[in-house]
């Protein structure tokens, strides 16, 4: 997937009137997930994304993941885009489930793997385990 075609769907599941908003939500929800995630895994991912977004996940990245809850990711999100944690919710979905289109299959599983429960259905997947 192209970065103008990503964006397109980030802004159209967003509903989001500006592209540049499109861009700021994209950008904040991959640098929160960036340091959810190992490094190992945010350049397996970067490399399947658009190249602006992955060098958006790379300048993120830690150099261990933090562990911590879809709560406090919501609440991560909204920190870095000014919103409120129901809206950043909204956000880190748009963002996410473009994300899940963009990549293979084995790694949005990679990913989702090394997430606790309730995080998999942002990528717009059913999180059977709640």
């Amino acid at each position: 997937m192209k970065y103008d075609e990503f964006l397109a769907r980030v802004r159209e599941r967003g509903e989001y009137p500006e592209q540049d908003e499109a861009v700021k939500v994209t950008g904040e929800v991959l640098s929160v997930l960036a340091g959810r995630i190992s490094p190992g895994e945010v350049d397996d991912l970067a490399s399947q994304l658009p190249g602006p977004l992955g060098q958006v996940l790379t300048s993120a990245k830690r150099q261990q993941a933090e562990s911590y809850g879809i709560e406090e990711f919501y609440r991560r999100v909204a920190e870095r885009t000014g919103a409120r944690p129901r809206t950043a919710l909204w956000d880190a979905s748009a963002v996410l489930t473009t994300v899940a289109d963009a990549v293979s299959g084995g790694e949005l599983n990679q990913v989702i793997s090394q997430l606790p429960s309730g995080y998999a259905v942002l990528f717009g997947k059913v999180d059977l385990s709640d």
